[in-house]
């Protein structure tokens, strides 16, 4: 993941190099009137942002995700409430708790992922670097393996 272009905001290395995921704290403009925070194209997000959705109103004990992208990637971040991420990269797996409106999760490609936990109200904004195209999507995790295996991924 080539996060150089980064900027302004403080990364934890905790996920581990390789992972397929970073956590980042975007800026936090504090008011009395009410806080403030933002993300920026080529800036705190390493991407041309081209498409924006969001989860909500998420079934106490259901999950989303359960996919990975062959080419896009993930900005995510836990708007209200909170959620975790579990990431998988074929050889490990990582769970990450987001539940700050200032802290956003930036997912790789060639990087399983999966969102549960999801607290009553939660709402989980997703940034993304490609528009939608069913044909990035893996959904079975044995392909996954596979596409990751034939792509060098899991040899790194």
């Amino acid at each position: 993941m080539d996060n150089n272009s980064i900027n302004n905001v403080t990364k934890h290395p905790s996920l581990g190099e390789g992972l397929g995921g970073l956590l980042i704290d975007l800026p936090k403009i504090t008011d009395p009137r009410g806080n403030l925070t933002f993300a920026e194209a080529q800036q705190m997000v390493p991407f041309d942002i081209r498409r924006a959705y969001w989860v909500y109103d998420v079934p106490g004990g259901e999950s989303r995700g359960g996919h990975a992208h062959k080419r896009l990637r993930q900005f995510v971040i836990a708007l209200s409430g909170s959620f975790h991420v579990t990431l998988d990269n074929g050889r490990e797996r990582k769970t990450v708790l987001l539940n700050h409106p200032w802290q956003g999760l930036l997912i790789d490609v060639n990087t399983w992922r999966t969102l549960d936990d999801f607290s009553s109200g939660a709402v989980c904004l997703v940034l993304a670097s490609e528009h939608y195209d069913e044909s990035d999507y893996i959904y079975d995790y044995d392909e996954f393996l596979a596409y990751v295996g034939r792509n060098g991924v899991l040899t790194k």
